[in-house]
């Protein structure tokens, strides 16, 4: 029987009665865990073991968003502080072959984390591209503010997930570098028109479409769909995300509880659904809103299906690391760039 086209989260460290019993009876495709599931590596592992326990699922995905810098669910001291993606940005400007080589090492290093704890899927890299005036949402997270250095880096970052046998999520379709509003509290609108757009935002994620899955923006594009966030807007998804971009891999919706999309979690789901997400994300733990988007969401099925297999598929055994010597290497690289930033202070 199929999973339903929805990926969930959880309350806290461990499942409650209720949660166990409704993710035997809603059997959503993933789960994504946040700070407040995380305590010990030990306790992180039974949370993860008792969630496929409960769908079912051996192969069930596990996601979280594990970037470095400000968007770090695992934090010391059990396990390693990664630098925010600009970091890599900055040692690329002083050889862009350092900066790949730390990116890719970084997120390895990142991949050997989450391997130990179950988890399966990591929400980066982000190829988003910002400009001047920008929300600081994206900020330093970014990994520069040109299309070909941000695609670089990116795809430094997907390869070293991959090696680590961590399947990556490209993020935020088809953009949300120009924003001006955090989509978590609002509805960003970007007005530049769309050849800009064609050559600087949607331009980076072109070299990324063959990656395994993505996430979509809750931001308006105007002069492509003046109306509908990227998310929920069939426009956005078949002519620039499926088309100009030719992302093929599994979509899925960033979280719908943000309050960038309007209407009840029942409608959002199924509005991201027709545009032309294969599954909705629903972040925060809420068993009440929980149980709504469930019932809204249809089994995975057909191209949905076909691209979830597919993403899964693609999850690598993971490449011989030697973690000590791996560690000592970026932070050697890492070096290069506080010397850097001391040199020109």
């Amino acid at each position: 029987m199929a999973a339903n086209a929805f990926i969930t989260g959880l309350s806290g460290h461990a499942l409650t009665a209720n949660e166990r019993a409704f993710l035997r009876d809603a059997d959503p495709w993933g789960l994504i865990l946040f700070a407040r599931n995380v305590d010990t590596p030990a306790q992180v592992l039974a949370l993860v073991h008792s969630f496929r326990d409960a769908v079912g699922r051996a192969d069930a995905p596990v996601l979280i968003d594990q970037e470095g810098g400000r968007v770090a669910r695992l934090r010391p001291p059990h396990w390693p502080a990664y630098p925010a993606g600009a970091a890599f940005a900055r040692l690329y400007d002083i050889d862009a072959a350092l900066g790949l080589r730390a990116a890719r090492r970084g997120a390895r290093l990142i991949a050997n984390d989450l391997a130990a704890l179950g988890i399966t899927v990591d929400c980066l890299p982000l190829a988003d591209v910002p400009v001047s005036g920008s929300d600081k949402i994206i900020g330093d997270r970014a990994y520069g503010t040109t299309p070909d250095k941000v695609a670089a880096i990116a795809a430094a970052v997907a390869e070293g997930l991959m090696e680590g046998g961590v399947l990556p999520v490209l993020k935020h379709l088809p953009g949300h570098g120009r924003a001006t509003v955090d989509s978590h509290k609002g509805l960003p609108v970007v007005t530049a028109d769309r050849a800009t757009l064609e050559k600087t935002d949607f331009a980076a994620f072109r070299p990324l479409a063959h990656l395994p899955m993505g996430m979509t923006a809750h931001v308006v594009f105007a002069a492509i769909d003046p109306v509908a966030p990227a998310t929920t807007s069939v426009t956005m998804v078949r002519e620039v995300i499926r088309g100009m971009i030719r992302f093929d891999g599994l979509l899925m919706s960033d979280d719908i509880s943000m309050g960038a999309l309007s209407g009840t979690l029942a409608e959002r789901s199924r509005a991201s659904l027709a545009a032309g997400c294969d599954v909705v994300l629903h972040c925060n733990g809420d068993l009440a809103e929980m149980a709504e988007v469930a019932l809204s969401v249809p089994p995975l099925i057909g191209e949905a299906a076909r691209r979830a297999d597919a993403a899964l598929a693609a999850r690598r055994a993971p490449s011989d690391l030697d973690v000590a010597a791996a560690r000592a290497e970026f932070a050697a690289m890492l070096a290069k760039d506080a010397g850097a930033q001391v040199s020109s202070a």
